[in-house]
C-alpha cells in the first residue's frame, strides 16, 4: 500500500517518525511528500497523520485510512476538508499513557503535601513545615475515564488517594466512587480537593471550564489541566486563582502554545507552567499499532482505536 506520513512537527521528529515507520513495515510505499499529480493521489490508501495541515488529505479519491499518531484527534476533525467516509483511527501508546499517570501522580503528590508552596518558602529562605495529611484525607476528582482517565484514578486509588471520577457515561472502576451524566458534575466537584482533567475535546467539553464551572469546585481546591487549553476559560481561571477560590492550578495545555511570555500564567504565584510535555507519544511503542491497524485494514478486519466522529473521540 501506499502511505503518506503528514504532519506538524520540526523536521527531526518527522525524520524519526519516518525513519521508524519504514524501518518497521518495509512492505509499505512511503510518501513523505504531498503527492504531486494525480495518479500519486490516486495511489494513496493510507495516511498516518500528526496534526496535518487542513486540507492536506483532500484529493485522495481512494483513502481508505486516516491512522493518527496523537491520542488526541480534535484538531484533525476540525479540519472541514477530512473525507467525512474515510475511517479515523486514534493512537492508544502504552509508554505514553504511563507518562501521563506519572504526570498526574506527581501534580497530585506536589499539590497535597504543598510542595509548591515550600518552593517558594525555599526562593524566601523561609523553614516551616507543613502539616502532613495522609492521602486518604484528600479527595482527588478525574474527568474523563477513558484510557487515561481510568488508569490515572485508579493508580491513585491504589496509593489511599479518595479517588472520585466522573464520566458522561456509566463506568465501572474498582477503588473510584463514581459520578456520571451533569447530575453528578456538580456534587463531584464540589467533593474534590484537585480536580484532573482527562476529558476529550469536543463542542461539549470547550470551554469547560467557565466562570460557573469554576464556581462549582469546592472552594480552595486545585486545578490539574492535563487535556486540553481550550477547555479553559483562562480569564475565569486567573480570576478564580486571583480571588482564592482556587488554591493552586497545573497547566499543561493552553490557548495558544507556545505560551506567550507576556501570558500572566508565567509569573502567577499559584501556577505551574508546563509546556506540554505531560505525555508524549513514544515511536518506539506507537510504531507497532500502526503496523497492526495497516494490518488490519489489508486483511479487513476490524480496526483498533476507531474514532467516533460523532462523539469526537
Amino acid at each position: 500500500m501506499t502511505v503518506l506520513l503528514s504532519g506538524r512537527w520540526s523536521a527531526a521528529e518527522g525524520e524519526r517518525w519516518a525513519r521508524l515507520l519504514h524501518e518497521a513495515m518495509p512492505e509499505e510505499q512511503w510518501l513523505l511528500q504531498p503527492p504531486r499529480d494525480a495518479a500519486a493521489a490516486a495511489a494513496v490508501e493510507v495516511a498516518v497523520v500528526a496534526n496535518p495541515e487542513p486540507g492536506a488529505l483532500s484529493g485522495l479519491p481512494n483513502l481508505r485510512l486516516i491512522q493518527s499518531l496523537w491520542a488526541g484527534v480534535d484538531r484533525l476533525l476540525q479540519d472541514p476538508t477530512l473525507p467525512p467516509e474515510v475511517p479515523v483511527a486514534r493512537m492508544v501508546d502504552p509508554a505514553m499513557n504511563e507518562a501521563m499517570v506519572h504526570t498526574a501522580l506527581w501534580a497530585v503528590l506536589s499539590l497535597h503535601r504543598q510542595f509548591f508552596e515550600l518552593q517558594a518558602q525555599q526562593r524566601e529562605a523561609l523553614w516551616q513545615a507543613p502539616p502532613q495529611r495522609r492521602a486518604a484525607e484528600c479527595a482527588v476528582l478525574v474527568l474523563g475515564l477513558g484510557e487515561l482517565g481510568g488508569r490515572t484514578a485508579q493508580t491513585l486509588a491504589g496509593l489511599g488517594f479518595a479517588v472520585h471520577g466522573w464520566s458522561r457515561r456509566p463506568s465501572e472502576l474498582d477503588g473510584v466512587r463514581l459520578w456520571q451524566g451533569e447530575a453528578g458534575l456538580a456534587p463531584a466537584l464540589a467533593a474534590a480537593e484537585i480536580v484532573i482533567n482527562l476529558l476529550p475535546l469536543t463542542p461539549q467539553t470547550r470551554g469547560f471550564f467557565d466562570t460557573a464551572r469554576l464556581a462549582q469546585i469546592r472552594p480552595g481546591a486545585c486545578l490539574v489541566n492535563l487535556a486540553r487549553g481550550a477547555h479553559v476559560d483562562e480569564a475565569a481561571l486567573l480570576a478564580a486563582l486571583d480571588r482564592g477560590q482556587l488554591r493552586h492550578a497545573v497547566l499543561d495545555v493552553f490557548q495558544q502554545e507556545p505560551l506567550p511570555p507576556e501570558h500572566a500564567f508565567w509569573r502567577h504565584p499559584r501556577v505551574t507552567v508546563l509546556p506540554h510535555c505531560a505525555a508524549q507519544t513514544d515511536p518506539r511503542t506507537a510504531v507497532p499499532q500502526v503496523r497492526a491497524n495497516l494490518a488490519a485494514l489489508r486483511a479487513g478486519q476490524p480496526l483498533m482505536h476507531r474514532v467516533d466522529r460523532g462523539q469526537g473521540y
